[in-house]
């Protein structure tokens, strides 16, 4: 099997944006199929990888010269290990507007990066490409983002029990193209190696860091912690050494695609919520790895895997929201009486709420209270929310603009 037979839910945004914008920009994770996926749009388009360091070298030496011998469509794939290109392709596209005349591909956040210039703003259209998200690999539509949109739950009693260890597997397995592919054992020692590559070679790229175990040691400690709220001074104490190290650490995992700071949701007038952000990793694969969570451990292991389910559920939405036109911005709710919302989603004004619970069986009656309390706080600009558990039944909850549905529904 390989990553090109797995559906991708952002192909139609990027084909589209090939065909009217000079500058297209596919962002993300090393080994999520952005090569695979930018390739299979056109075989025909010149293709140049950064990756070899002869091509790297040439194009660091004279970006100009470089950009200015290419095909007339090309794609440029890893191009943040020649950050300076972007400033030669804005004077190439400035001269000649052609639509789809760079598809470039990046591992780290071009938008982010120091060495960044220019932005190439109004020439440049970026899209994100996730790690897969459990629609894609089991090649079913992405719905259950549209369904939340739209209000489009309804009562469904199932027949049959839920399959938690199947659940646990994936959540430890996670979504990148190759480990999904492996027994659990060989998945584990591909998210390893994986991380190791990624310290040892794409931050040196991006950062002048040379301490790689503590490097190393702040994302295990963030895969324990994932689903929390982000404690700067805690981390700083735990590793040893200072909160402005810890900072520029974390801005560098939030650049090569590793973890995602979710912000607080607030409005100006709530006065008791919390402000801090939580901090997910990005792929439930890795967390799992890196935290020696294990799929027999999903009832022994409760908060640990109680959390990696929120970070799973967070990093499905994302994926689903990245095939939408519309942007869709993600906060997380609480407030100063504990009362919390793992994920809340806004479209402009409007307001929906997504709670994450781990058990098999739900008390309509009695969950769901963050989805209330945001609701009192969103007011008028409330449009619904659900509570995604362990359970297969869709049921309403005491708040009527509000669902608890099964986690499968975020693929099924």
């Amino acid at each position: 099997m390989t990553t090109d037979l797995f559906p991708r839910a952002i192909k139609n945004r990027l084909q589209t944006a090939l065909t009217d914008t000079p500058v297209v920009c596919l962002l993300g994770p090393r080994q999520a199929g952005k090569t695979t996926l930018a390739r299979s749009l056109a075989p025909e388009r010149a293709y140049f990888t950064l990756d070899d360091s002869a091509i790297c070298q040439l194009a660091n030496d004279d970006p100009a010269g470089f950009v200015q011998s290419l095909p007339a469509q090309v794609t440029l794939d890893e191009v943040q290990r020649a950050p300076e290109l972007l400033i030669a392709i804005k004077s190439t596209v400035d001269q000649q507007r052609t639509p789809g005349r760079f598809l470039l591909t990046g591992s780290a956040n071009l938008l982010l990066l120091p060495k960044i210039q220019d932005s190439l703003a109004g020439r440049m259209e970026v899209l994100h490409l996730n790690p897969l998200s459990m629609a894609e690999l089991h090649r079913m539509p992405p719905t259950f983002l549209t369904t939340l949109l739209e209000g489009r739950f309804s009562i469904q009693i199932a027949e049959s029990s839920p399959e938690i260890p199947a659940l646990a597997e994936l959540l430890c397995k996670g979504g990148y193209p190759e480990p999904v592919q492996r027994t659990l054992a060989r998945a584990r020692q591909w998210h390893r190696q994986y991380v190791n590559a990624i310290i040892q070679r794409d931050v040196h790229d991006i950062a002048n860091i040379n301490d790689e175990d503590s490097m190393s040691r702040l994302i295990e400690l963030l895969a324990y912690r994932t689903a929390s709220l982000l404690n700067v001074n805690s981390l700083a104490q735990d590793l040893g050494v200072q909160r402005e190290t810890i900072e520029k650490y974390l801005s560098v995992l939030e650049r090569l695609f590793l973890i995602r700071r979710l912000p607080a949701w607030h409005r100006n007038h709530a006065k008791r919520l919390i402000k801090s952000p939580k901090i997910h990793l990005v792929d439930s694969g890795l967390a799992a790895t890196l935290s020696k969570l294990a799929p027999a451990e999903w009832l022994t292991q409760s908060t640990a895997f109680g959390h990696l389910l929120e970070s799973f559920v967070l990093q499905q939405t994302v994926c689903q929201a990245s095939a939408l036109e519309e942007e869709l911005r993600f906060t997380h709710y609480r407030d100063k009486d504990q009362v919390e919302v793992d994920i809340v989603i806004e479209r402009g004004r409007e307001v929906w709420g997504v709670e994450v619970k781990k058990a098999v069986t739900v008390d309509t009656q009695k969950d769901g209270a963050g989805l209330k309390r945001l609701a009192e706080r969103a007011g008028r600009d409330f449009r619904g929310g659900v509570l995604l558990y362990g359970g297969n039944h869709v049921l309403p909850l005491v708040h009527t603009e509000c669902f608890a549905c099964p986690v499968s529904r975020l693929w099924q």
